[in-house]
């Protein structure tokens, strides 16, 4: 499947006001079919990126929750994310 078929549109965008890396909360469609609630925008050191919804496990540490399994997936992902925020 090309990144062009995967139809990917953010439903919901919640922009954070503040100085820390985190800049926002959104939620995507993906095919009209799928939601993924709870990626994030942050501010890293090389520029803007999308983080994966997370969950804290037993242990204490954070694990992502959703993962895409193609480069092409996660890019067109953070591509549309980031033209809807505004960066």
């Amino acid at each position: 499947m090309a990144t062009e078929d995967l139809k990917v549109t953010v439903t919901r965008m919640h922009k954070l006001n503040g100085d820390g890396a985190l800049k926002a909360f959104c939620d995507i469609s993906v095919l009209d079919s799928l939601v993924i609630n709870g990626l994030r925008v942050v501010e890293g050191k090389e520029g803007l990126f999308v983080g994966m919804p997370q969950e804290t496990g037993k242990d204490g540490k954070w694990y992502n929750t959703v993962i895409p399994l193609r480069r092409e997936v996660k890019d067109e992902i953070e591509r549309v994310v980031l033209e809807a925020y505004g960066g």
